[in-house]
């Protein structure tokens, strides 16, 4: 008796080569990844691949998207789920540090897409947009803090959300780097938020 496997609909194909491709460029580089080996991972032919995506690029800046969609979410939840809003962004970094969905580890695209700024004029101007959403999100989340008096008002909210940014990039060289900062981390981290929070943990 044999069984076939159903027919994927061709938003189910495109959603099954998006995180395909997410998966193995997250990993790997932009440069060093080609559509023939996503297809291959993905169980689709280039040409398919091509249907759904116009080119490499195309493809990587959904991917993207589709890790800031992820990371979104997740830091929705956080949010939600800390009743203390002094106490949100802080949830939000603890939620990325222990993500077990591995697409909302944006940073590690970003770091790829840095490298790639400079040869490409489209990739340095899409990274830009999506950065200024990422940051616009995170300055609403210290906003929202303040005015629930979790926040000192004295802090700038983009400022602050920037730094958030920079520590998650820092966290991504870190750990592309074996760990370096290892035992330095949790210190850098725990003073953040004592200074964000205005009082310790």
């Amino acid at each position: 008796m044999s069984s076939t496997r159903p027919r994927l609909t061709a938003e189910e194909r495109r959603a099954a080569v998006l995180d395909c491709a997410c998966g193995i460029f997250s990993k790997g580089s932009y440069r060093g990844t080609t559509t023939a080996e996503i297809a291959r991972h993905a169980g689709v032919t280039e040409p398919i691949l091509y249907r759904h995506f116009e080119s490499k690029r195309d493809l990587y800046l959904a991917c993207l998207d589709n890790a800031w969609e992820a990371c979104r979410a997740m830091w929705e939840a956080a949010v939600d789920a800390e009743p203390d809003p002094a106490l949100w962004v802080g949830a939000m970094g603890n939620a990325y540090l222990q993500a077990r969905d591995k697409r909302g580890l944006i940073a590690n695209l970003w770091i790829q897409a840095l490298t790639e700024a400079s040869d490409d004029p489209e990739i340095r101007r899409y990274l830009k947009g999506h950065l200024r959403d990422v940051h616009e999100f995170i300055t609403d989340v210290i906003r929202r803090s303040q005015k629930d008096g979790g926040i000192p008002a004295q802090h700038d909210p983009e400022a602050e959300a920037w730094i958030f940014i920079s520590i998650g990039l820092l966290a991504t060289v870190s750990q592309r780097l074996g760990s370096m900062l290892q035992d330095d981390f949790p210190a850098i981290v725990a003073s953040r938020r004592r200074w964000l929070a205005g009082r310790a943990e």
